[in-house]
């Protein structure tokens, strides 16, 4: 039975884990804390870029000698295979570890079976301890591995009354600076931010991450159909931060950095542009496209989480946040569970989950 230590280090592990979130695919958020035999806490780390040391090797460093016939409490099982770094179950084994606590058991198959290395060792394992808290923070990861495409964060600002823009399509300003600074916290977790034709033709977005420093930009990508919304010029085209434009595999283009992708009944297949994105090593999408777009990714069940930001404003008229999403009748509505809601400045951030994930 985990005792109250057990329980305060690992918490510690998931904090630790957050600091990763951006800038460690394809690879997973981890955090690790150690104590010692006499259950003091000498070591603590995570994992902070793709090919660097894993959170193991980092705590291990932190606790130097008093590591040995300690315990070691990680957020994800500790990897059991050879990349760009060495198996974290043996770096465990070989500096006196005497115990393992971790609190999701490791579902990719190249490197699952860290705990069984560890037991074959001599080494105590438990695992399951806050199960929930560790998933959710690397829901991501975890999402891309467990179905095969990115984890997708469907992100939109709104009046009270649902309204993305006025009649005129005026929409800048609808929320306040502050949850837009929020936003920019929301790109810097993500390796891709998506918008459509829509939004590109516009507002001409720039989409990189602003005011948070030492942010790793995430890919840029713009969903144009016809090739028609990016011109030359366009800001999201600068050297801030990657770029993708998606088009269609007829669309005649001469612009850089282009995916071809096939048609759908509107627009592109969403399923092909997650699997191009996966491929490129992509495990979590900001969807920040208008109605259009948000629509066709409900459509097919390819939303994970909804942040919506409220603004208390009343337009009366003007898009809403969310076009044609296969939903004719209430009872096919997708329902969702919130999970929070808090002030923003004067607004109100809710995020939810469908309940049908």
């Amino acid at each position: 039975m985990a005792t109250a230590a057990d329980v305060d280090a690992m918490r510690r592990a998931i904090v630790l884990a957050a600091r990763g979130l951006g800038s460690t695919s394809p690879n997973p958020v981890v955090g690790c804390v150690i104590l010692d035999a006499s259950g003091a806490p000498v070591g603590s780390g995570y994992h902070q870029r793709a090919g660097g040391p894993h959170a193991e090797v980092h705590a291990l460093r932190d606790a130097g000698e008093r590591a040995r016939g300690g315990t070691a409490y990680v957020t994800l099982e500790p990897c059991n295979h050879t990349g760009r770094t060495g198996p974290c179950a043996q770096a465990l084994v070989e500096a006196g570890i005497s115990r393992v606590v971790y609190a999701v058991a490791d579902p990719d198959l190249k490197a699952t079976g860290g705990g069984d290395t560890l037991r074959a060792a001599g080494v105590q394992v438990e695992q399951g301890l806050l199960t929930d808290e560790a998933e959710a923070g690397n829901i991501a990861w975890l999402t891309s591995v467990r179905l095969g495409r990115p984890y997708v964060l469907w992100k939109y600002a709104a009046t009270l009354d649902g309204r993305i823009a006025a009649q005129d399509g005026t929409s800048r300003w609808i929320t306040s600076p502050e949850s837009r600074a929020d936003v920019h916290r929301l790109r810097a977790e993500a390796d891709a931010v998506i918008v459509g034709s829509g939004t590109a033709r516009a507002d001409d977005p720039h989409l990189a991450v602003r005011g948070i420093e030492g942010a790793v930009q995430p890919l840029r990508v713009v969903v144009d159909t016809e090739a028609t919304a990016v011109p030359a010029g366009a800001r999201v085209l600068d050297d801030a931060a990657p770029t993708l434009i998606a088009v269609a595999e007829d669309a005649e283009t001469r612009l850089p950095d282009v995916v071809r992708l096939p048609r759908a009944e509107h627009g592109l297949s969403v399923p092909a542009l997650l699997d191009a994105l996966h491929e490129r090593g992509i495990r979590s999408v900001l969807l920040e496209g208008g109605p259009t777009l948000a629509g066709a990714f409900v459509a097919r069940g390819a939303v994970d989480k909804v942040v919506g930001y409220l603004a208390p404003v009343l337009l009366g008229a003007g898009p809403g946040a969310l076009a044609d999403a296969g939903i004719s009748t209430i009872t096919e509505a997708l329902r969702l569970d919130v999970t929070e809601a808090v002030r923003i400045g004067p607004d109100l951030r809710i995020t939810a989950t469908p309940k049908e994930r």
